[in-house]
């Protein structure tokens, strides 16, 4: 059986810490599907359609990964797409606490469904998508904290 794991996320931006995470995920399952979804309580900095766009050029070239979206709940979209794995990165305990809350939930929601936790890399975790989003807001340059150029998705920031 193949082993797919489900990466979601708002991905507002896509962070190096994200990319790190995918990548090392894709060594440990057989497909990745990075899956860009609709939060509802937060306001999009960047377009789903853009993210969408540029993430898909990212991993062009790696047959294991791939980009999609998706609304609704993420367990009922790992069941839809025969995902049996939720993988997810851990920066610190604050995450790991918030982490572990969505995964009873979403093994409530799909039985099947398991949370596997990476570790973020130390040099990268200390950088979060909010964080990104205050510097760009502020005319800071983000390139170094994600895996392709901001000027590639500034013509779309809301």
């Amino acid at each position: 059986m193949k082993r797919i794991a489900l990466f979601p996320g708002s991905f507002d931006p896509f962070t190096n810490g994200h990319y790190d995470v995918v990548l090392r995920g894709a060594n440990l399952f057989d497909e990745v599907v990075v899956a860009i979804g609709n939060n509802s309580s937060k306001q999009r900095y960047i377009p789903v359609d853009r993210m969408f766009e540029v993430m898909t050029r990212l991993f062009e070239g790696q047959p294991n990964i791939r980009v999609t979206t998706f609304k609704g709940l993420t367990a009922e979209y790992a069941r839809e797409i025969g995902a049996q794995f939720l993988l997810r990165g851990l920066r610190n305990t604050t995450d790991f606490e918030y982490e572990n809350t969505i995964a009873q939930a979403n093994r409530h929601v799909n039985h099947d469904l398991e949370s596997v936790f990476l570790i973020t890399s130390p040099h990268l975790a200390a950088i979060s998508s909010s964080i990104i989003r205050e510097i760009h807001r502020f005319g800071g340059n983000v390139d170094e904290f994600i895996p392709f150029r901001f000027s590639e998705i500034a013509d779309s920031v809301g």
